[in-house]
């Protein structure tokens, strides 16, 4: 089955309709397990506003149980989750709150799907080494993505760098310096989703 087939069904909002307020510039914090998309996620709603959205929160639980088998996710596994986090996006939109979404989004793929829901969708990278995602990942006990993981997320990961409205950052930066990063990123990125309005 390919991930196409897999998705469900799911009426999304017209792009006039999502982009009533596009200053509110709905935010992706994306990259592998370890690279602190929940602390960097809380940053950037504390330096510039907005719901954080813990992304994990959404999985079914027959993905955990899948991920604390050490078994990775393939497409399939995602694509209800996917679709679900872009309801809630949309949700948090309407609802006038900017969304910040916690998600690995890993693949062109997934990221497309995040889109199809939130077109001016901005998509913050977080980078690191697989040493240092390891490193991080076997510090926080608890969690359900073991640390066996992390070379499969690598494997999966896309790199989003020649897409649009993306910003990459080296994760192991202070988290005050990559909240004003994308603090002064997401300016410019309201005014062109306000251009395209126009």
């Amino acid at each position: 089955m390919t991930f196409g087939s897999s998705r469900p069904r799911q009426r999304y909002l017209t792009q006039q309709e999502v982009q009533m307020n596009p200053t509110l510039s709905a935010i992706v914090v994306m990259g592998v397990a370890g690279c602190g998309k929940s602390s960097v996620g809380a940053a950037i709603a504390t330096r510039s506003g907005g719901r954080l959205i813990e992304g994990d929160a959404f999985h079914p639980a027959a993905n955990i149980a899948k991920m604390s088998a050490g078994i990775p996710l393939d497409d399939d596994d995602r694509a209800g989750w996917l679709v679900r986090l872009g309801q809630e996006l949309q949700d948090t939109l309407a609802a006038g709150e900017r969304p910040i979404l916690t998600c690995s989004a890993l693949k062109r793929r997934y990221r497309d799907t995040l889109r199809q829901a939130v077109p001016e969708l901005c998509f913050v990278f977080l980078e690191l080494t697989p040493q240092e995602a390891e490193k991080r990942v076997l510090a926080r006990p608890g969690h359900f993505m073991p640390a066996s993981l992390i070379d499969s997320q690598f494997a999966a990961l896309e790199p989003p760098h020649a897409e649009p409205l993306t910003l990459a950052l080296d994760a192991t930066r202070p988290l005050i310096t990559l909240a004003e990063d994308v603090h002064q990123w997401l300016k410019p990125c309201g005014e062109q989703a306000l251009a395209r309005t126009a």
